[in-house]
């Protein structure tokens, strides 16, 4: 009984407020993903499988963390995020190259699990809101639905850029256009919460587009950085705004979600 009591119990709402700093963060965090998962695949030699087991290990224990903890910690919750953009690029890539599944049926699949997580998290919960995250339920729907936001976000960045030959360049201000098209909405007072959902899976595919354009070579449509450079910018920036934020944690508010 005391361990049900435990899960449903409130606790402090263990995700940030919705800043500026936020978007920032997350659109890095989805480039690492990624190009991350490309340089241990790839660049490392690590191989697919055992790449898969690595990520997957450690964001398990990145989970736990997160999970066991009674208040926002920055850099665990930070962590996880990254984690789970270069597992649910790894999902979706295993799919793709490891089992020859068309980019067209994942993204529906994906789609289709992404509403039915909603649905069940909006049945059990009658909220989908990020600010009212206050018991391990929620916060169990919340990581679930985030790591279908990666699974989703990669296989239809990839099916604009690739199957539908958008190309990396094209296909940062096409979804760059439809994150600010979502603002707009925002703006003018589409439902907060359904705003903000539609913009976190579409940041997706603009960091992966972001991620290819500056680590693949100019014959690919890139700059050329490489996924090393790439990376390890993109992980210092994030490691920077995350020591700011936690500098500055309780201090900046945000419109409810």
């Amino acid at each position: 009984m005391s361990r049900l009591h435990s899960l449903a119990a409130p606790m402090l709402n263990k995700v940030p407020q919705v800043t500026l700093s936020f978007w920032i963060i997350k659109i890095l965090s989805t480039t690492v993903g990624e190009t991350g998962a490309d340089y241990l695949a790839v660049n490392a030699g690590l191989g697919t499988v055992c790449t898969d087991l690595i990520m997957a290990t450690f964001l398990l224990l990145a989970l736990i963390t997160q999970m066991r903890l009674q208040r926002f910690v920055p850099w665990v919750y930070w962590l996880t995020v990254v984690l789970l953009s270069v597992v649910g690029t790894q999902i979706t890539d295993a799919l793709t190259d490891g089992m020859g599944v068309s980019l067209y049926l994942s993204t529906a699949v994906f789609g289709v699990l992404q509403a039915v997580v909603f649905g069940i998290w909006y049945r059990r919960e009658h909220t989908l809101s990020i600010q009212t995250i206050v018991t391990r339920p929620r916060e169990a729907f919340y990581w679930t639905a985030i790591l279908l936001t990666f699974a989703l976000g990669t296989a239809a960045g990839d099916l604009a850029t690739e199957e539908l030959s958008l190309g990396f360049r094209l296909g940062v201000l096409v979804f760059g256009a439809l994150i600010a098209l979502a603002f707009a909405a925002y703006r003018r007072g589409a439902n907060a919460v359904l705003v903000f959902w539609l913009a976190y899976i579409l940041t997706r595919p603009l960091g992966a587009s972001l991620g290819d354009f500056l680590s693949q070579s100019p014959e690919y449509g890139g700059m050329g950085l490489g996924t090393v450079a790439t990376s390890i910018v993109f992980l210092a920036a994030i490691a920077s705004l995350v020591v700011l934020v936690s500098r500055n944690t309780g201090k900046v508010g945000s419109r409810t979600l």
